[in-house]
């Protein structure tokens, strides 16, 4: 695991993890640009209050699972990224013509490198 998130627009706690070219690249502090090979994952659900313990966030339903592959080459148009969107419980594959809806947001993250994952500190 990469990082964790929670997004108070709409609602939602993320997991954030990597393949071991990403994590080899945040543990190093090489991550802007990150290197071709990363990939990037997040499961995103949906806040949920844990039913024992009112103050606490919880993951509830699951909203939807995305990657990042970084390929400098092959995703040129979209800065060096390509990227995957699967929606909802069932899973449904969300066409986003080539990453671009995906890139258009990413692109307030362009100093670093399009992503907007922070590696969680470690000891």
């Amino acid at each position: 695991m990469l990082g964790v998130s929670h997004r108070d627009d709409n609602q939602s706690l993320r997991a954030i993890v990597g393949n071991t070219t990403a994590m080899t690249a945040a543990r190093n502090g090489n991550t802007n640009p990150w290197p071709d090979g990363t990939i990037l994952g997040k499961l995103v659900w949906k806040d949920s209050r844990h039913p024992l313990w009112q103050p606490a966030l919880v993951p509830g339903e699951l909203s939807h699972i995305e990657f990042m592959v970084k390929d400098s080459k092959k995703y040129a148009n979209t800065g060096g990224w390509g990227f995957a969107r699967w929606v909802g419980m069932e899973l449904k594959p969300l066409n986003n013509d080539g990453g671009k809806p995906c890139f258009e947001c990413q692109k307030a993250a362009a100093e670093t490198d399009f992503v907007f994952t922070r590696p969680a500190p470690l000891p």
